[in-house]
């Protein structure tokens, strides 16, 4: 992922930030050689204090074998992703077909080193951390290895700790257009109204206030 200097996040903390309310994405693991990787969406629980991400999947899903062969994996999110028309991004003193379209996003890659997880009980303490993070307010009865009514469930997943290595994080929302751009693309976003123009308004904002 092509990284400029006005796109990269101010700090660690606007990354992080925007990571405990974005909790689906894609794990991409290495293929066999001579084969794509594989590329599997899921829903995570991130642990910045720990460094590290948390999910599960079935066990008869395919990327076991590639995961115990290779173990290092990218894990990618992306959201608050709109389309720019090229007139909004229009320099002031040019016309306005000469301005360039583009694609605004927020984009979060984990680089990991994957832990498979098998013990039960290890299993069980991994999958309440994550219905913890995603169900805070309860309602779903604590799994327990070997103890109904979800303990009899564990053989037929695998969990998987992913220990965070690196982060190449991004916020592509016109950071080295003009102030002038930047309040016509806002006033754009605001006046189309589209799934996630709101959001990213707010990026574009926000971002250029730093």
């Amino acid at each position: 992922m092509l990284i400029h200097p006005w796109d990269a996040p101010h700090d660690d903390s606007e990354w992080q930030h925007w990571l405990t309310t974005h909790d689906f994405g894609q794990l991409a693991v290495n293929g066999p050689p001579g084969e794509p990787p594989f590329v599997q969406p899921l829903h995570f629980a991130y642990d910045h204090g720990r460094g590290e991400a948390i999910t599960h999947l079935a066990r008869p899903n395919p990327l076991w074998p590639a995961l115990e062969a290779d173990p290092q994996v990218v894990l990618s999110v992306v959201d608050d992703y709109v389309y720019i028309p090229g007139p909004w991004q229009a320099e002031p003193d040019g016309p306005p077909e000469h301005g360039v379209p583009t694609s605004f996003y927020a984009a979060v890659q984990l680089r990991c080193t994957a832990h498979l997880v098998d013990d039960p009980a290890e299993k069980a303490a991994l999958l309440n951390r994550q219905v913890g993070h995603f169900q805070p307010e309860g309602g779903t009865a604590p799994v327990a290895a070997g103890e109904p009514p979800n303990g009899r469930l564990l053989s037929g997943i695998r969990a998987l700790r992913l220990e965070v290595t690196g982060v190449r994080a991004k916020f592509k929302y016109a950071g080295k257009r003009s102030t002038e751009v930047q309040d016509r693309i806002a006033d754009g976003l605001a006046g189309r109204g589209g799934v996630r123009d709101d959001v990213a308004r707010g990026h574009v904002l926000r971002r250029r206030a730093r």
